[in-house]
């Protein structure tokens, strides 16, 4: 982060920028002076700036939140970085914080948000330490939706190819690949996810409209199952402002894959225990039965993800086995559906399922399937 902490300083264009370093992410801390004195001496020694402590770490003192608002408006640099989302944004959701943040996109002056401040810079945010450490069901807590100023609706996810679980997934801030698409099916349809790299930069500079990606990994735009990647490049910004959908996987060169990524083998098991967990959601009575837009959207991942699942069975043997569970749990909606007179939404199951190659055949003795070229 050194190069960028110093041209966005740069920037600024005064003899004397005035840099300041947010302490509220990490306020709970009670080793919080230490971090900010680092975080101070960090600037001096590697970025060749001054900073100053913008500290506020409780809402309970009237004095400290007037200072703090006071810093914020005087600032030309706020960087903030590791921490407690959550924390976080309990403290600067409030509206004046907010307010004075937003003017910094439009007024030259520059924010550095990383880790767990960068979460907080869309509409929604992960509750990293809720889920990871504490062991949460996935849940959004709002954000402060700074980037949907800039026509950006979106979630943001650094930490995005976290790889320290070793033996288990860490990816998308510590939360792995099963919680996100839980999480994904949570956010309403026009919200994207806005994935960053670890050692990675995304300057996006509302003047000149474009977004930059630097260091060693990829900006990834990520919405209803398809994927946008840019690495060490430079885009319009309208490339990754709210859109519709787009199909296939783009990589660094924006040129459109010509299929979804394929599906290892080894990825079946992990797939199929998020499709058990989304139809326990969906039928477990915390979406607001099956009539509302959760439930619809959890339908919707779920039919995604056996469609991916299912792409197997052109492989051949013993695939069967493990696209069981998967098919009779597309059946059972596709029962319900009927049993219901929703006659299209069993048509368009039935489909799915044909079209991945598994064959139902209906009786009076109930319904059997089978891979097409098995």
């Amino acid at each position: 982060m050194t190069s960028i902490h110093q041209d966005l300083i740069r920037r600024s264009g005064l003899p004397r920028p005035r840099g300041i370093v947010l302490d509220t992410p990490f306020g709970f801390q009670e080793n919080a002076d230490e971090i900010a004195a680092r975080t101070v001496s960090y600037f001096r020694d590697h970025v060749e700036s001054e900073v100053r402590v913008a500290s506020f770490r409780t809402a309970t003192d009237p004095l400290v939140y007037e200072r703090f608002i006071e810093e914020l408006s005087q600032a030309t640099y706020i960087f903030a970085g590791p921490g407690s989302p959550t924390y976080a944004l309990r403290l600067w959701r409030d509206a004046e914080i907010r307010s004075r943040l937003a003017q910094k996109l439009v007024s030259g002056g520059s924010l550095a948000f990383s880790s767990a401040a960068a979460a907080g810079l869309g509409a929604y945010a992960i509750p990293v330490y809720e889920i990871y450490k504490v062991g949460a069901d996935p849940f959004w807590v709002e954000g402060l939706d700074l980037l949907g100023e800039l026509g950006i609706r979106c979630a943001v996810v650094p930490h995005f190819n976290n790889s320290e679980g070793g033996t288990h997934d860490t990816r998308f801030c510590f939360i792995g690949e099963k919680r996100l698409r839980l999480l994904e099916s949570q956010l309403p349809d026009e919200v994207s996810i806005l994935g960053v790299d670890e050692h990675t930069v995304c300057v996006i500079d509302a003047d000149e409209g474009t977004a930059t990606v630097r260091g060693q990994g990829a900006l990834t735009i990520r919405r209803q199952g398809t994927e946008r990647r840019w690495r060490a490049t430079s885009l319009p910004l309208s490339e990754i402002q709210q859109q519709p959908a787009v199909a296939g996987i783009v990589t660094g060169d924006r040129s459109p894959a010509a299929h979804r990524e394929p599906l290892d083998r080894n990825d079946a098991e992990r797939v199929a225990a998020t499709i058990l967990e989304l139809e326990g959601l969906l039928h477990g009575g915390r979406n607001g039965g099956s009539d509302s837009g959760e439930a619809v959207r959890m339908r919707s991942e779920m039919r995604y993800l056996v469609v991916r699942l299912a792409e197997l069975a052109r492989d051949g043997a013993d695939v069967r086995q493990q696209l069981a569970p998967l098919v009779d749990l597309l059946l059972t909606l596709r029962n319900e559906a009927r049993s219901q007179r929703r006659f299209d939404e069993a048509d368009r199951l039935r489909a799915i399922l044909l079209r991945c190659g598994v064959e139902l055949q209906d009786s009076p003795a109930g319904t059997a399937w089978s891979l097409a070229h098995a």
